[in-house]
């Protein structure tokens, strides 16, 4: 009998480290401010958009590329906010959340033996995502403000070396998976920056697949600029993004991709087999979501509800000597532990979720070269604004425990 069934492509998998944490704090009773998800409830409207939808018996497979009325909402959606007029019927496509249709985008674009660049930190399901579709990671770093001096200075963002950058485009570089706002960094990729990243994929025929699940969350008059919408870039870009994120209903797996025809038809192919169609009556209520949301001022209260959170947990985290750095999208906030004595991020997210009651995430899950990584612990802010205030009470020990262990 063989040692193990498992194909080779799966093999070297670990568990999530969002899974970890969140079984730990589940055992050790700790509030989880470490997986990215909100604890409070969505939108009633929407909600009810989609009880309506159960009642109106909405309830059989949808198209396989999504109801008419949602892939039309979208498209409206874009329209709106001034960023393209896109074809619903050939250029969007109905995902079971941002991560099957990076997952399909990966196997729909990448062949066995293909580079993929991606920017590290990233977000954990990127990696394996390449893997399974024969193709190799190729890294590029993020580097924290003030190029490794962590929490010194608040005004300057995470940045890429240039250099670093266009040395890892070459002869077998198929794509790039671009993170704007950014998960965990919190940083929003400037325009700037997207202009250099367009340049070299247009120089190397590199086709970009851009995960902007939180673009309706950046902060301080900070631009979200869509890749795709940059000149020459429509033909090479897939967009993705997910309601669930926008309208906290992650549970639903309602996500979404834009692209030019060809590229959506190829997203298509991979999409057909793996999970053909998504959740009927939720892709109805999202549709409604979108309908509707401009005029219920939602995505304005969406960001200043999201503000006031990021701001109580950075005080929150402050005052507990956890300096923060700057957040400018996203609902992550990345805090500085270099203080704290701990030889290791894990080390300390272990010992914060047991000894304190509080999870938060070792953002070294998400780099593949562990050599210099800046100490950091990434926490979630999506939550109620009482439950950062319980985590504010619990972290008030770390000073009393950091002296008992020397730290």
């Amino acid at each position: 009998m063989r040692d193990t069934y498992a194909a080779e492509r799966v093999h070297g998998f670990g568990t999530t480290i969002f899974s970890e944490i969140t079984t730990l704090a589940i055992q050790h009773g700790a509030i989880n401010l470490g997986q990215g998800f909100p604890d409070f409830a969505g939108p009633e409207w929407v909600k009810q958009a989609a009880a309506d939808a159960i009642a109106a018996d909405l309830n059989q497979y949808a198209p396989g590329i999504g109801l008419p009325r949602l892939r039309n909402a979208i498209a409206v959606h874009w329209a709106r906010n001034g960023w393209r007029e896109i074809d619903p019927d050939r250029e969007v496509t109905i995902t079971s959340g941002a991560t099957e249709a990076l997952f399909g985008a990966l196997m729909a674009l990448v062949n066995p033996g293909d580079e993929v660049i991606c920017f590290e930190p990233f977000y954990d399901a990127y990696v394996p995502d390449i893997t399974m579709a024969g193709g190799v990671p190729r890294f590029v770093r993020l580097y924290p403000p003030v190029g490794g001096g962590v929490a010194d200075a608040r005004a300057a963002s995470w940045r890429f070396d240039h250099d670093e950058l266009a040395a890892a485009f070459t002869q077998r570089t198929r794509a790039i998976i671009v993170n704007t706002p950014h998960n965990p960094t919190g940083k929003v990729f400037t325009r700037a920056e997207l202009e250099y990243i367009a340049r070299l994929c247009q120089e190397h025929d590199v086709v970009a697949i851009t995960d902007e699940v939180y673009d309706q969350m950046v902060y301080d008059d900070v631009e979200h600029v869509l890749l795709a919408t940059l000149p020459d870039m429509w033909k090479r870009t897939l967009t993705i993004n997910s309601s669930g994120k926008t309208f906290s209903l992650t549970g639903w797996k309602i996500g979404y991709a834009i692209g030019a025809p060809h590229l959506t038809w190829a997203l298509r192919q991979a999409h057909q087999w793996i999970t053909f169609a998504t959740a009927t009556p939720l892709q109805a209520a999202l549709a409604v979501g979108l309908e509707t949301a401009p005029e219920r001022g939602y995505y304005a209260e969406l960001r200043a509800d999201y503000r006031e959170r990021r701001n109580l947990l950075t005080q929150v985290l402050g005052d507990a000597g956890l300096p923060t750095l700057p957040v400018e999208g996203s609902y992550f906030i990345m805090a500085d532990i270099s203080n704290t004595g701990f030889a290791s991020d894990a080390e300390f997210c272990l010992w914060l979720t047991r000894e304190i009651g509080v999870a938060a995430i070792p953002p070294s899950s998400f780099y593949a070269d562990h050599t210099d990584l800046p100490l950091l612990a990434r926490f979630c802010f999506a939550k109620r604004l009482e439950t950062l205030q319980a985590a504010s009470e619990r972290l008030k020990r770390l000073g009393d425990a950091s002296r008992v262990l020397g730290c």
